[in-house]
């Protein structure tokens, strides 16, 4: 039985005393693919898009009363896509919350409430080897744009 069935996910918006939690749970995703965590400069990051709505928002994510995972999107700006879009930064769900539709509920959620944000574009990026999120993420609607996606960090 999955846990959709019995309670559908819910996101709320991340108040400052969630921090610790979701700090945890972002050192948890990192560890997934063994990206550095630097804690110190996660809590400044998570701190300032609290505080400064401009940058995007950042969800938690609920199934009954547990704390399933949490959400980052943050906005940008496109001519391409005719304003302003989002790139879904941060999705993590908690191992117990995989694979049980809990995603595909919480990708329409935030796809509703980015639209109502006035976002006209999303944007995510996912591991080559992640089939599982790959999967999750066609069936709602993304798809590859033929491009790549290249970085530079200038720090």
């Amino acid at each position: 039985m999955s846990i959709v069935s019995t309670s559908l996910p819910g996101i709320q918006l991340i108040i400052p005393q969630d921090a610790t939690e979701i700090l945890g749970m972002m050192e948890a995703f990192y560890a997934l693919d063994d990206y550095p965590f630097d804690r110190d400069m996660a809590e400044q990051n998570l701190n300032k898009l609290l505080v400064e709505e401009y940058l995007g928002r950042l969800w938690l994510v609920q199934v009954g009363n547990k704390v399933a995972g949490y959400l980052a999107l943050t906005f940008g700006f496109s001519l391409e896509y005719g304003g302003r879009d989002a790139f879904i930064d941060e999705i993590y769900l908690k191992d117990e919350f995989r694979g049980k539709g809990v995603g595909t509920h919480l990708i329409k959620q935030v796809s509703e409430a980015a639209k109502a944000l006035g976002v006209r574009a999303l944007h995510l990026e996912v591991e080559v080897h992640n089939i599982a999120g790959n999967n999750l993420y066609r069936k709602a609607g993304f798809q590859s744009s033929g491009r790549s996606l290249l970085s530079k960090r200038l720090t």
